[in-house]
């Protein structure tokens, strides 16, 4: 980069310098001199004021009696040179000077070859600043070498299924006539599929690192360019360069931005993404795996793929990066806490089993707000505190404690929060209660965070109406106390409908319908499907969908302001508790449910500089 910005520094100085050179070829020789009239010089003669003068054409220059000097130009006049020599002024005559014929292409051409020359120059930058004026056809492709990339399976934690089926790529790698011995293949092309921060990219670099083999990095968006036919190009090249340096692995990271749906319609048969896809598809035929060539491949979006990048002899492997579960989140947290001093207090199975659903990208957020709570704090060590108020910055976001709230608002977001999770706590299998906040946090003026036990893949028809019970239980607090509706329990009521709607139309969760599903999901316009949706069942249907959804959701509700009707001092009680304190946990709650009385003196919490 540095090297960069001090070429072009130095091409605009000598750019620079030849519009100086040529600025004083052109006007080399001319002094400052007064340009007059031929009436006023042929009057200068007559008067005597007239010293020398210079003939060159019809050009005369001369100077005065004076010293200064002057310019006029002059027609045919014959009586001109008589009327000097009487008056006797020193004559100088130069012939019309011309040009060698050299200098007279040089001055023609010149303006072109200046364009040609900044054109090539922009293009250069545009190519990023490689040496070739020209290369728009090679591969953006980084190469790192065994010495540079040091990652291992050491740094990768949380996916061990996904690394086990790795192992036999990094043993083909290692060794790849073990295998070649027997009439084995190694897959061509291993396709690592999961959402986002899950660790696809660091799953590649691993292996490249355990196999100690040239790792070539580059994105899907690098071969689509601005040019007809430079993908293709660059997908050439790339492979070009994959068997010069075999045994290699390839990576493509985000390979949907190239290998999307062909035949969509959008873009013509002949679109630039479509050539470069057709290039790939080709080139991942015409290698053979003796090469030591693999392709490696991450995408978060496979449902978009082309079918043929998917068919056995090229991505012959799909290997899945899901998100952690608890014993994976806890592995991670080690491996990004490694480089973290920590405090005696701090227990990261506690945190693991805090933040379910994290993948391994948030989870090295977390610790890393962690370290910068305590930095800020002036602590030399990372605390469970400080651990605690990044899970809640992460999870519910940063407390908006300037936010001015009225008595009242504050006090109805106070019994709110306070109906969640009473209802919670008398629901049957319900998540516990870990905290409940009436700090502003995000754009929700109160927050109350359930953390399940253990993590769920299944949900059954018991726990989602619970769930839906305690979703409701904002609601009914407000109309159980004040018997008023306000905006708050927006968010609860549009979460409540679409369980309940999925219940009924995906589930097959309604006794009145069945178990069957309803509605057809949206089609991405650019996988080729139908722009537009159809609606499968009759209208006296949709009427029955629409009247079991309402059904599910109010005798939710119904349930949620029976266990708080029944239970109305709990709810005085967490309420007064949250208007003394903000911010209560699960244990206080169960110490007012068990009739223990609770202190509502607030603890002393070290300032923090906001961010």
């Amino acid at each position: 980069m540095k090297n960069n910005f001090y070429k072009n520094i130095s091409l605009w100085f000598v750019i620079a310098l030849l519009m100086v050179v040529m600025f004083n070829f052109f006007d080399a020789g001319q002094g400052v001199r007064q340009k007059i009239s031929y009436s006023d010089f042929i009057n200068k003669v007559a008067t005597d004021q007239v010293q020398t003068v210079l003939i060159k054409d019809k050009l005369i220059t001369g100077t005065f009696q004076n010293g200064e000097q002057f310019e006029t130009f002059a027609p045919d006049d014959n009586e001109l040179v008589k009327m000097l020599r009487e008056h006797n002024v020193q004559i100088f005559v130069k012939p019309p000077e011309q040009n060698p014929w050299y200098l007279q292409i040089l001055i023609s051409w010149l303006p072109m070859i200046l364009l040609i020359g900044i054109w090539i120059f922009f293009m250069r930058q545009m190519q990023g600043g490689s040496g070739k004026a020209f290369s728009f056809g090679k591969s953006k492709a980084k190469l790192l070498t065994q010495d540079q990339h040091k990652v291992t399976f050491k740094d990768v934690a949380g996916v061990e299924e996904a690394k086990e089926e790795l192992e036999e790529i990094i043993e083909f790698l290692k060794d790849p006539h073990k295998f070649q011995k027997l009439g084995g293949k190694i897959p061509k092309g291993v396709l690592l599929v999961g959402p986002p921060g899950t660790g696809k990219t660091l799953l590649a670099k691993a292996v490249a690192g355990e196999a100690g083999v040239p790792f070539f990095t580059i994105s899907g968006s690098d071969f689509v360019e601005m040019f007809v036919g430079v993908g293709a190009s660059r997908v050439r090249d790339l492979f070009e360069q994959g068997k010069k340096n075999a045994p290699c692995i390839i990576f493509i990271d985000e390979i949907d931005a190239v290998g999307r749906h062909r035949g969509a319609g959008l873009g013509g048969g002949h679109d630039e993404r479509e050539q470069t896809l057709n290039q790939l598809l080709v080139e991942m035929d015409g290698f053979e795996s003796a090469e030591g060539v693999i392709l490696i491949a991450a995408t978060n979006r496979p449902d978009v793929l082309d079918p043929a990048l998917l068919r056995p002899g090229r991505f012959d492997r799909q290997v899945v990066v899901p998100r952690p579960d608890f014993k994976g989140r806890f592995e991670i947290l080690k491996v990004h806490a490694s480089k973290t001093p920590l405090a005696d207090d701090v227990d990261l199975e506690v945190i693991a089993k805090g933040t379910p659903g994290f993948a391994g990208a948030e989870l090295a957020n977390l610790v890393n707000e962690a370290a910068l709570l305590a930095a800020r704090k002036n602590k030399d060590k990372v605390g469970m505190a400080e651990f605690e108020e990044a899970k809640d910055k992460v999870m519910m976001g940063k407390e908006r404690r300037s936010m001015v709230i009225s008595e009242e608002e504050k006090e109805n977001t106070a019994y709110h929060e306070a109906g969640h999770a009473i209802v919670a706590k008398f629901i049957p299998g319900s998540d516990p209660v870990h905290k409940v906040s009436i700090i502003p946090r995000g754009m929700a003026l109160g927050v109350t965070q359930q953390l399940p036990k253990d993590d769920k893949y299944m949900y059954t028809k018991e726990y989602l109406e619970g769930r839906l019970a305690v979703l409701m239980g904002g609601r009914a607090a407000e109309v159980l106390i004040f018997n008023r509706y306000t905006t708050g329990a927006a968010n609860d009521i549009e979460r409540a409908t679409d369980i309940a709607r999925n219940m009924v139309c995906s589930w097959g969760m309604s006794e009145k319908l069945g178990p069957l599903a309803f509605g057809k999901k949206d089609e991405a316009i650019f996988l080729g499907k139908e722009l537009s949706t159809h609606k499968n069942f009759s209208e006296k249907t949709a009427v029955m969908i629409d009247e079991e959804v309402k059904a599910i959701v109010t005798t939710s509700y119904r349930r949620a302001y029976k266990i708080l009707e029944e239970h109305l001092d709990v709810l005085h009680a967490v309420s007064k508790l949250l208007l003394a304190k903000e911010t209560i946990d699960g244990k206080d709650i169960d110490l007012i449910i068990n009739g223990a009385e609770v202190s509502e003196e607030v603890e002393k919490k070290e300032d923090v500089t906001a961010d």
